[in-house]
C-alpha cells in the first residue's frame, strides 16, 4: 500500500510541475518572458533574481511587464526587467522595481554574461554598488526556488541559508566590515562564484535558517 501512495503522490508532484511548466511557457508565448541568446542594445537592465531552475510559480512575475530570461554558461538562468541606455538610468530606475518586492535588484551589463558558450565582455555581472563603512556585509553566492544542501558550495565552510518573504532560498557566507567587504568579494568570485554580490547583512537576518 505504501508503495501504491508513493507512485500517486510522485504522480501528483509531476503533474504539478507540469502544469506550472505550460503556464510558465504561457508566459513565454505571450512575450511576458523573452528568452535571450545573446545581449542586445539597449544594455543595462536590473537583475531582479539569478536561478538554476525557472521559478516554479507563474505569480513571480505578475507585477512585472516583461522579464528577459539569459540561459548563461554557468548554469544559471538570469531574469532582468528594463532595457537602459546608461548604468545610471537604470539606477534611477531601481528603487520602483524594489518596491514590487523584488528587494535583491540590482544593475547589471548585460554585455557581461556568458550566454549560449560565449562571453561578450567577460568580468563580473554585477556593477558594484558604494559600500559604507559602517555598514555590515555578507557574500551571496547564489539563489534558489528550492532549499539545497550546504555541501552543495565547494571550498565554502561558512554558509548560511535564508529563506525570504519571495520565497526565494538565498545563500550567502562570512560577516564583513564595508572596509573589507569588497576584498572578501573578489575573493569569493575567484573561488568561482561568478555571480557572488555584496547585501547588507542586517536585512537578511530575520530570514535566517538555522
Amino acid at each position: 500500500m505504501k508503495l501504491k501512495y508513493v507512485i500517486i503522490y510522485a504522480f501528483l508532484f509531476m503533474f504539478g510541475l507540469g502544469a506550472k511548466a505550460d503556464k510558465l511557457e504561457a508566459l513565454r508565448t505571450n512575450k511576458k518572458i523573452i528568452s535571450m541568446s545573446e545581449a542586445q542594445a539597449p544594455y543595462f537592465a536590473i537583475q531582479i533574481i539569478a536561478l538554476k531552475l525557472p521559478p516554479q510559480a507563474p505569480e513571480f512575475f505578475t507585477n512585472v511587464e516583461v522579464a528577459r530570461e539569459y540561459p548563461c554558461d554557468d548554469g544559471y538562468l538570469r531574469f532582468c526587467v528594463g532595457e537602459f541606455d546608461s548604468y545610471n538610468e537604470a539606477k534611477a530606475a531601481i528603487e520602483s522595481v524594489k518596491a514590487k518586492g523584488y528587494d535583491q535588484a540590482f544593475v547589471v551589463d548585460t554585455r557581461q554574461y556568458s550566454i549560449d558558450g560565449s562571453t561578450a565582455m567577460g568580468g563580473s555581472s554585477q556593477t558594484s554598488k558604494k559600500i559604507d563603512p559602517d555598514k555590515e556585509y555578507t557574500v551571496q553566492l547564489s539563489a534558489f526556488r528550492f532549499p539545497v544542501y550546504l555541501s552543495h558550495f565547494e571550498n565554502i565552510d561558512d554558509v548560511m541559508e535564508f529563506r525570504m518573504k519571495d520565497k526565494i532560498f538565498r545563500y550567502t557566507t562570512g560577516q564583513f566590515k564595508g572596509d573589507v567587504a569588497e576584498a572578501e568579494l573578489q575573493r569569493i568570485k575567484a573561488l568561482g562564484y561568478k555571480d557572488a554580490h555584496l547585501v547588507e547583512l542586517d536585512k537578511y537576518m530575520p530570514f535566517k535558517i538555522e
